[in-house]
């Protein structure tokens, strides 16, 4: 072995790890590398070796003891069992001080209590979001860490050098303690899945209305350039204009409709619902994913049920594409407010404190959900902190009122048409519900009441009641708050 110690380790040599890597070496920084397979270590050598200075370990205890010491060793491994195997792997040769950094998709609970038990063996333990994909990771990412504020300090100038900027502004930041970092990686994926079944929902419209893939592409490509410009809007023109290999035909039409899905979306869910916040138009985009990959319910439901023929007669084909466009614009707002609420709800919660203005600084760029509109929420959470829903935000507020004709028509027109627009629709819902007066929930706990005594406040007094049902329908005050 040198003498030379590395600055930082990274465990696991996917492209993920490696791509990590060699974005750390591009920097500056002398790199140890380990992967459960020697070969993988090697390959990147052979393959990368020269763009840095890489230290390769054969083995567990020759890759720790090949870096300096306060060590920080990332950990680029599949989320759950090979995440907890590889840190019983490496706890062996630390010593204290050392920083494990796990920049995979783990569940933030198992975070908080790997975090637990390893910061009582005196190591720094740091649960960190990467987004970015494959080329983020290699040339800059979004990065959410975790942990203490002491691991902080010596990761800290590290991850903000490989990540993202935009102008001098580094897309990474402390997050908060334990399990934050992880937290609000899951809550972006969240926001990911709902953005990327709107869009899917906006094709489907224009499809519909007569509009071709190779017409529907450049249509995206023109709202990339204005509002809704956007990483996802951007690669969404791409992939629309992009030809089968083997059939010449466009891509998308070869693609099995049928969505995968890997947990940070459902986990966001469950996560919204332990809360109490309501974030439905998210869980309608992993409910999409869900019944498009349900094989038996959509071969019975396609030869048995009935409806219109998803088709559009659009008298007017621009003012159309505009509300689309309009209403893809407002759906992508609830998203972001759903996502942001959770993170706020959650970062009290939690303990965290959260600062949702830095979340949205350092989306900005690098990460998947990357858009214009983030640099709008992050001015709104910078001047209003405590700010309860995007929605209601000075600059977003006025625009979702002069956009929602359009969005109203254009749910109108999908569920006219046989159309499936769930996120539209309910993002609509969620708009609708949140700005009424009263809703119907007044039924739903007076049923509440009726079979299982479990009381009802009342509009024009404080404390519980419970009426009397099966008796002389008397109302009985049960609490005082």
């Amino acid at each position: 072995m040198s003498d030379e110690k590395a600055n930082i380790g990274v465990v696991g040599m996917a492209v993920m790890g490696s791509n990590l890597a060699r974005n750390l070496a591009h920097h500056g920084y002398a790199v140890a590398i380990y992967n459960r397979t020697f070969a993988k270590t090697q390959a990147v050598m052979d393959e990368h070796g020269s763009e840095g200075t890489f230290i390769p370990g054969a083995t567990v205890e020759e890759f720790v003891a090949s870096i300096a010491h306060p060590r920080s060793i990332i950990l680029m491994v599949k989320a759950g069992a090979a995440t907890d195997a590889t840190i019983e792997e490496l706890l062996p040769y630390l010593e204290p001080g050392d920083i494990i950094v796990d920049a995979g998709n783990s569940f933030f609970r198992d975070t908080i209590r790997r975090e637990k038990e390893i910061s009582e063996k005196g190591f720094h333990f740091v649960g960190t979001g990467v987004s970015g994909g494959e080329y983020g990771a290699l040339t800059g990412p979004s990065i959410m860490p975790g942990g203490t504020p002491e691991s902080y300090t010596v990761l800290g100038p590290m991850l903000e050098a490989i990540s993202a900027h935009v102008g001098d502004e580094p897309c990474c930041t402390w997050i908060g303690p334990n399990g934050a970092g992880h937290f609000v990686k899951m809550i972006h994926n969240g926001i990911e899945y709902s953005d990327m079944q709107v869009i899917g929902e906006a094709y489907e419209l224009l499809k519909a209305a007569g509009i071709g893939t190779d017409e529907a592409a450049a249509i995206f490509k023109t709202w990339n350039q204005g509002e809704l410009s956007s990483y996802l809007i951007e690669i969404t023109a791409d992939l629309l204009q992009q030809a089968d290999p083997q059939t010449g035909a466009p891509l998308v039409d070869v693609i099995k409709d049928r969505a995968g899905m890997k947990g940070t979306g459902t986990w966001t869910v469950t996560t919204a619902l332990e809360l109490g916040v309501p974030v439905n138009g998210i869980a309608e985009s992993v409910f999409a994913r869900a019944e498009s990959s349900h094989d038996d319910l959509r071969r019975v439901a396609q030869t048995s049920l009935q409806g219109p023929d998803r088709t559009l007669q659009v008298p007017d084909k621009d003012a159309f594409v505009e509300d689309v466009r309009r209403a893809l614009w407002a759906s992508k707002v609830v998203a972001y407010s759903q996502g942001f609420d959770e993170i706020r709800t959650g970062g009290q919660e939690f303990g965290w404190n959260i600062n949702v203005a830095d979340c949205a600084k350092i989306w900005r760029d690098g990460c998947i959900i990357r858009a214009k509109l983030l640099e709008n929420i992050r001015q709104e959470y910078s001047a209003s902190p405590d700010l309860v829903s995007l929605m209601c935000a000075p600059s977003i507020a006025p625009q979702l009122a002069d956009y929602q004709d359009a969005w109203r028509r254009v749910v109108a027109a999908a569920a006219q048409a046989g159309v499936p627009a769930p996120v539209f629709s309910s993002s609509l819902a969620y708009y609708d519900m949140a700005r009424a007066p009263r809703n119907n929930a007044a039924v739903t706990q007076g049923l509440r009441d009726y079979f299982g005594s479990h009381t009802y406040e009342r509009v024009d007094a404080a404390g519980h009641y419970h009426l009397e049902w099966s008796g002389d329908r008397s109302e009985i005050k049960t609490s005082d708050n």
